[in-house]
């Protein structure tokens, strides 16, 4: 029998006295708390909840004890038009579930509805396969609770995939490859240093539920933009050794990332569930209490808002919701050692309710008086799929963005000029000093504008210079999903060649992107794999791939292109270390103050200040920095001689291998002569 117990915490809270548990479901009519085997298999006992709180359900269970399966079976009326979709048949998992046992197959006995009939409630059993709950231990705070510690002047993100990561990795351990564990090898973050990287940003890591149409298709959904369990790290990800947990090597993981003095930030989805559309499975929230879960549409409230184009909204404007959503980011922040967070689609988390997007809803106002989260590293993508829904710059002060503008700019900057959506050199200047029209207001810092040319959706470095059409048959959509446009630029050739020419080039388009990343003011993000020449062979939606099209293939002789990237990008990390004003954390002015050296100045090749049709139809200029520092940028077909301002300039890098003087630097009489579609860097 159940006692009373207490409606917080949520979820399930081990003790001496046994194990209280919680759940928010205010519209239920009531709530049973079915304990299984060791097995996950088979239901011992079936117990009602004995009270409920203010929405919340909650009883003691004296025996239990971690280590116990559980889950939920939830009564209510089935009413789907209405927004009510309760179906007892279906065991639920706790939202608050730490450790997950067992696996979505995509099979129908998950289905809520009838599938004949979706007004109709299924009444098949699924207890037997459903995802269920393990009772945990809570380990309390981590060694190091989560908030950003590098100053933004000096932060330079890595996107990558845990699993991709070290799957192929030779000098990780074969039982520890593409998991947490092999995260955390020496020769992985070794490698991650090297480049420059001081804070790993994770694609999704919380547990999650493929989509059905993937698992009929025999695939999965890699990118892992399919979450079910807000508290439970993702089990594929764990090495299974025994003496450890999902969480625990989760835990050993950015202990180890934080002994290097490194950040851990991890991508979230909080705008959505796994559970997809009103067609979808009934796996937990759907059938806890689906009307207060999710944004249901006011003209048939059978149907959910779709904004984020995946079947379903969560509604961060309810109070338990919210309330789920904090609890779940404390989790990580404080128990789990996370630095900070990137939220997959933002604005859906600010709709309010007349569905627009507004900075100061509720979730926004819940982070920044929060005394842990509002210290933590916070990384919107600033649109959805909703009206009104792209938000670039929109976002609370201390928060950082995704800047596709940037994207955008720098590629049809470098890969464009030919087309007619070439970026012009005052679109390449703007975004190269933090894209001010978006964030110089309310206080942001250029560090809120995260620069990026790649990202894990699109192109790799290496594609967006070998394709100019995408290839994603395998994903099995008839290559109608992905971009269409991507500003791209196969070099003549489409995929693989053997033309030196055509290598060359390549080559040196992607050292020129990358140099102008980790030169622009903000913050810089590489995606892991560009260092290594990385390709998808033309995927550029890959999100479905767990397999060698997007595992990296790890670095092979000294003299390889990989290797010889990898040291590049080096070289670029160190000079941005080396010149603050290519980090500054201030705003440049348009013009010095009367008497003042100015801090920027943007000149001709011929030395002159820039005109407006310079800026207009031009492709060179210099970019000359008040301490010292000249960058030479040529995105034209032909070299160009710059006359250089006085000074003893010592070239100390180009993107030109032929030009490069290496590490030892080249001293530069009153010119420099700039080769095609490259960057020198020179100082005093």
């Amino acid at each position: 029998m159940l006692s009373p117990g207490t409606p917080f915490p949520l979820g399930a809270t081990p003790s001496q006295q046994g194990v209280n548990f919680a759940i928010a479901a205010p519209t239920a009519e009531a709530v049973q708390l079915c304990i299984f085997d060791s097995t996950g298999k088979s239901e011992q006992q079936r117990l009602n909840l004995p009270v409920c709180t203010n929405g919340i359900w909650h009883g003691h269970l004296p025996s239990g004890k971690p280590g116990l399966i559980y889950g939920y079976r939830v009564h209510g009326p089935w009413s789907p038009h209405e927004g009510q979709r309760f179906n007892p048949a279906k065991l639920l998992l706790d939202p608050y579930a730490r450790e997950i046992v067992g696996t979505y197959d995509g099979s129908d006995i998950f289905l809520g509805h009838d599938p004949a009939n979706p007004d109709k409630r299924d009444t098949r059993d699924n207890a037997s396969v459903a995802l269920k709950a393990r009772v945990a231990l809570h380990t309390g705070p981590a060694a190091a609770s989560g908030h950003a510690r590098i100053p933004a002047g000096e932060r330079v993100l890595c996107e990558l995939h845990v699993k991709g990561q070290t799957k192929l990795h030779p000098a990780v351990p074969a039982a520890l490859r593409g998991t947490y564990a092999g995260l955390a090898e020496p020769a992985v973050l070794d490698h991650l240093q090297r480049l420059g990287v001081t804070t790993l940003s994770l694609m999704p890591v919380q547990h999650r539920a493929d989509e059905q149409r993937l698992l009929r298709m025999g695939l999965s959904n890699y990118w892992g933009y399919t979450t079910i369990g807000w508290f439970a790290p993702e089990t594929r990800y764990w090495s299974g050794r025994p003496g450890t947990t999902p969480a625990s090597e989760f835990r050993a993981m950015a202990d180890a990332i934080h002994a290097r003095g490194m950040e851990l930030v991890i991508d979230v989805v909080y705008n959505h569930s796994a559970e997809t559309d009103e067609l979808g499975p009934t796996l937990s929230l759907r059938g806890i209490d689906n009307a207060l879960y999710y944004h249901l549409r006011a003209d048939d409230r059978a149907l959910y808002e779709n904004w984020a184009g995946t079947g379903n909204c969560l509604n961060l404007g309810e109070p338990r919701v919210l309330q789920l959503v904090m609890d779940s980011l404390r989790f990580w922040a404080c128990e789990m050692g996370v630095d900070g967070f990137r939220f997959d689609l933002a604005p859906v988390l600010g709709r309010d309710a007349q569905r627009g997007f507004d900075p100061r809803a509720p979730f926004f106002s819940a982070i920044a008086q929060d005394p842990v989260l509002s210290r933590t590293l916070l990384i919107a993508e600033p649109w959805d799929l909703g009206p009104g829904g792209y938000r670039l710059g929109e976002f609370p002060p201390g928060w950082l963005e995704w800047n596709d503008r940037y994207r955008d700019t720098q590629r049809g900057f470098w890969l464009r000029q030919a087309h007619d959506d070439r970026a012009s050199l005052g679109d390449f200047a703007h975004r190269f000093t933090a894209s001010s029209t978006q964030f110089a207001h309310h206080g942001r810092s250029p560090a809120a504008s995260v620069n990026f040319v790649t990202a894990h959706d699109g192109f790799t470095l290496r594609d967006l210079v070998s394709y100019n059409e995408r290839h994603n048959l395998a994903n099995g959509e008839d290559n109608r999903d992905g971009h269409g446009h991507n500003m791209s630029n196969n070099c003549g050739v489409e995929g693989p060649s053997g033309d030196p020419a055509v290598l060359a080039l390549r080559s040196r388009l992607q050292r020129a992107l990358l140099a102008a990343l980790m030169l622009s003011q903000g913050t810089p993000m590489l995606l892991a794999g560009d260092e290594l020449g990385h390709s998808q062979q033309g995927n550029n939606n890959a999100y479905c791939q767990d397999n060698e099209t997007t595992w990296l293939a790890w670095i092979g002789a000294p003299d390889s292109d990989a290797a010889r990237t990898s040291a590049f990008v080096a070289r670029l990390a160190a000079l941005r270390r080396e010149a603050p004003a290519l980090r500054s954390t201030r705003w440049w002015p348009a013009e010095a103050p009367q008497g003042a050296t100015a801090g920027i100045r943007w000149l001709r090749p011929d030395g002159e200040p820039m005109t407006a049709d310079d800026w207009r139809t031009g492709t060179a200029l210099a970019i000359l920095f008040g301490d010292g520092w000249l960058v030479l940028v040529n995105a034209g077909p032909q070299a160009v001689s710059f006359t250089l301002p006085a000074g003893a300039w010592r070239l100390r890098l180009s993107t030109d291998p032929e030009d490069d003087p290496g590490e030892m630097g080249r001293a530069l009489g009153g010119t420099a002569q700039v080769p095609f579609s490259s960057i020198g860097i020179a100082r005093t």
